[in-house]
């Protein structure tokens, strides 16, 4: 007997563990047995006393009022002119079906409950195609989104999906707190691991558009820190090129921190795959705006959706120079060819270069629909004469406030632009043994520099005024932590010694009234967020965030052959984009031209302009700090001594 109790207790257990479905039966089953109990239970009562009433109403009448009193305790009224004998079959079915529906009713509750328990949790399965897929979580992904939602703007059924092991309700909540209006773009988040095929094929992997991988954490992380992300990267990266689909991969845009493993990344995987060092850019993108007052403005409008941006184009060319196409466009400045077999040329060295059959035109333009190629010039240039004239390159001095990871970049950059006898100074507040050997190792690589190491401490006013901060050319501010990943905290030491630089060169320019070096401040900000706290209505501070990092990211998962265009602009080889002074161009100022006489001046010196920035402008932000790029070629200028152009070029001279 008790072998055969456990045997039943046994298979109830494991009928009971199959989920809700089989507590739902049971309670189902419950109440039809509960109902054919009292009905006959009644109907026995009617048929041993027939003189305790009935009315002689048939059996189903009364299994009828039974189900009606077990699921409506109030239809016990039925009963009231009972006898006392029926009326107690009439409180059992009341009390029955109670027990029995507050069960149902709990059972409900508890089911509703766990599915919006999973709702929250992200497990449920993405019914989109041609969406833009992220994966992981970071600082960068509302930038991102930001700019995804800009150029999905023309889309009127675009979609976003983020998969990243984070508390679904977190995503949504920081993606509502800083994303009020989506325009066009549903944005939808799940939680999971993005290295897992059945997660990747929860948030429909193999239809996407495009992917961007993102790193675990910040740049500014240890080096395990950001050793173990590189490796998360590429078993995602892995796990993505196995759920695509036979029609082909998707592009790959994933953030890798080491050198070794971008090349590890190249090697398993396909060409579709464009990994992306974070530091590197922003290390690159430091060094040239530190080159040209104001080149900040133009990278943040340049990497954009919102604004000018970079397009391919083709169209039917009928063999028409390369530089004679620059005034065929009534929007848009061209800057380099992509040739049929892929190859890109910025800024041709060849004036006579032709744009054949199945070219492409890199073009900076307002946006792809403006773009339009015309068999004839929208506008004649005046045959203008640059100047001969060229910027002297002098010996300087930098300033470092700080290290991290990002500073043997800069070192690196900085040594391919700085002439021989110039000279970093690093100050960092009694700099570890790892440090002191990483600026050894920087001064062994790169001998035509003096590196040297200095111990003060950036956050004392005291050790800042010692350093006579603006004698120097470029004062740049790192994280003066070591190895320190909170974000916030760097940020927060970041905004106290630009304060106390804005300090002191308040006092410095009241006391000899006159500035004599224009020391520039560059400000690298972890957290874009910070930017708005640290903006100042004038260019000598440059603020670099990781926004531009990010702006990229959107881009390249928009455009994945922009890869190719990045490389170029942000290396010190090729051709690259400068903010000159006007007097390199005009023997004469102010020159009244328009914008396509200033191309055509431009071109004669071996740049292409496309863009100018007013002096009169410079300290306005509402003025987009005199920027203007890509005008029309129609437009109007009185170009003034003061004035800049913006040009790409092969050098700053």
């Amino acid at each position: 007997m008790g072998t055969k109790r456990a045997r039943l207790r046994y298979e109830f257990d494991n009928f009971m563990t199959k989920g809700g479905k089989s507590f739902f039966v049971m309670l189902i089953v419950l109440f039809l047995g509960g109902l054919v109990l009292v009905g006959l239970l009644r109907i026995l009562v009617l048929l041993i006393w027939p003189e305790l009433g009935g009315g002689g109403a048939p059996f189903l009448r009364h299994i009828w009022t039974i189900f009606l009193q077990m699921t409506d305790p109030g239809n016990m009224s039925q009963d009231i002119g009972s006898s006392p004998v029926v009326k107690i079959t009439a409180i059992i079915a009341g009390m029955v079906g109670v027990i029995i529906f507050s069960m149902l009713i709990a059972f409900i509750t508890t089911e509703l409950g766990t599915i919006l328990d999973e709702l929250k949790k992200g497990r449920s399965r993405v019914i989109e195609s041609g969406h833009t897929l992220i994966l992981g979580w970071n600082e960068r992904v509302i930038k991102i989104l930001q700019e995804l939602i800009v150029a999905n703007e023309s889309n009127f059924y675009a979609g976003v999906v983020i998969l990243a092991d984070q508390d679904k309700e977190m995503m949504d909540d920081t993606i509502k707190e800083a994303i009020t209006d989506t325009k066009t773009t549903r944005i939808v988040t799940r939680h999971g691991s993005t290295s897992t095929l059945s997660d990747l094929d929860l948030v429909n992997a193999s239809k996407a558009k495009s992917a961007i991988v993102l790193a675990s954490c910040s740049d500014a992380a240890s080096r395990e820190e950001r050793r173990i992300s590189d490796l998360r990267v590429i078993k995602t990266i892995l796990a993505l090129t196995q759920c695509q689909d036979e029609n082909g991969e998707i592009p790959i845009v994933a953030d890798v921190f080491s050198e070794t493993h971008r090349k590890l990344v190249h090697l398993f995987s396909s060409d579709n795959v464009l990994s992306v060092d974070a530091s590197e850019i922003l290390g690159k993108i430091l060094v040239q705006t530190s080159r040209s007052s104001g080149l900040a403005v133009v990278y943040n409008e340049m990497l954009s959706f919102d604004g000018g941006e970079l397009y391919f184009y083709g169209a039917e060319w009928n063999n028409i120079k390369f530089y004679d196409a620059l005034f065929h466009f009534p929007d848009g400045v061209p800057l380099g060819i992509k040739k049929a077999d892929g190859k890109l040329i910025l800024r041709p060295e060849d004036n006579d270069i032709i744009l054949e059959k199945g070219d492409e035109i890199l073009i900076f333009a307002e946006d792809d629909s403006t773009i339009q190629f015309y068999d004839e010039p929208v506008v004649r240039p005046k045959e203008l004469t640059p100047t001969s004239k060229r910027l002297i390159r002098k010996i300087e001095r930098q300033l470092f406030l700080g290290w991290h990871s990002i500073a043997p970049v800069l070192i690196q950059e900085f040594a391919h632009y700085l002439l021989e006898g110039s000279s970093i100074d690093v100050v960092i507040k009694e700099p570890s043994q790892e440090i002191k050997s990483m600026v050894e190792k920087a001064q062994q690589e790169h001998g035509s520099l003096k590196i040297n190491l200095i111990s003060r401490d950036p956050l004392s006013m005291e050790d800042l005024m010692s350093l006579s901060p603006f004698e120097y050319d470029n004062v740049i501010i790192l994280s003066t932590s070591e190895g320190e990943s909170a974000t916030e905290k760097i940020d927060s030491e970041t905004i106290m010694i630009l304060l106390l630089l804005r300090s002191i060169r308040g006092q410095t320019d009241h006391v000899d009234h006159i500035d004599e070096k224009q020391t520039s401040i560059i400000t690298q900000i972890m957290n874009s967020d910070n930017d708005e706290l640290m903006t100042r209505t004038t260019v000598d501070d440059f603020i670099i965030s990781n926004n531009l990092v990010s702006m990229m990211f959107a881009a390249l998962s928009e455009e994945p052959d922009l890869k190719a265009v990045y490389d170029d602009i942000f290396s010190e080889e090729g051709s690259e984009i400068y903010i000159k002074p006007a007097w390199l161009y005009f023997d004469s100022l102010p020159a009244k031209v328009i914008f396509a006489d200033i191309i055509g001046v431009a071109h004669r010196r071996g740049e292409i302009c496309f863009g100018v920035r007013r002096a009169r402008y410079a300290n306005d932000p509402s003025r987009n700090f005199g920027v203007k790029l890509n005008p029309d070629k129609k437009a109007s200028y009185t170009i003034t001594e003061d004035d800049w152009l913006v040009v790409l070029a092969e050098d700053e001279s």
